[in-house]
């Protein structure tokens, strides 16, 4: 309910939280604050808030980690910890190609992901630069080839795609929404399975 008027409130929400936020991302994170959004990727990085609590997130609940289409998450890990050295970006965009976690990733083309890392990894990030039912599903093959058994999942899309994503991921919603501060919808984070960090609401969405 509330469709666009709702949508619009959370996006002048999410703009005033960014410009509240930008001198702190300075500070404290480089990714911010030296990688530009590239709108042919369809990029929009998560708030500093937002990948506080992600990386925490992960961080307790990761040891090998998949970082799809998620490079502010994986590059705001610690770099000297030992989740980073275990962990891979997963991105089109080759301006990340220096880091020896990177691997070049088409989402369009799950089946190009290497044999030799499938079935590594424990944890995946997804936050896709689509909405669609058809790129989730991408995704989706994409986490079936990286995980191990029983492995765990954390994903970010718009808050109607809740049934797609329970029938794809097996996926909840989680109390803690995402800020995105140049995105117009409010999405939201979904697991399969108990959260650690992200179990209270957002302080920067308000209502």
């Amino acid at each position: 309910p509330g469709g666009k008027a709702e949508n619009q409130n959370a996006h002048a929400r999410n703009r005033t939280n960014g410009r509240m936020e930008a001198k702190e991302s300075k500070k404290r994170n480089k990714f911010l604050l030296r990688t530009k959004e590239d709108g042919d990727l369809n990029q929009y990085w998560y708030s500093l808030n937002t990948i506080d609590a992600m990386v925490k997130e992960v961080t307790e609940n990761a040891k090998v980690c998949a970082f799809l289409s998620t490079p502010s998450v994986y590059f705001s890990l610690p770099k000297s910890s030992e989740l980073r050295t275990n962990s891979k970006v997963f991105d089109l965009d080759t301006r990340f190609k220096k880091d020896p976690g990177f691997v070049e990733y088409d989402f369009n083309k799950p089946d190009e992901i290497p044999k030799d890392i499938h079935g590594k990894f424990d944890y995946v990030v997804i936050d896709p630069p689509f909405i669609t039912e058809e790129v989730l599903t991408l995704y989706a093959k994409a986490a079936k080839l990286l995980l191990q058994e029983k492995g765990k999942i954390l994903i970010s899309t718009l808050v109607e795609n809740a049934a797609i994503v329970k029938k794809l991921y097996s996926g909840k919603p989680c109390k803690f929404q995402p800020s995105i501060p140049k995105l117009v919808y409010q999405y939201n984070f979904y697991t399969n399975y108990e959260t650690s960090a992200l179990k209270e609401p957002n302080p920067e969405i308000v209502g």
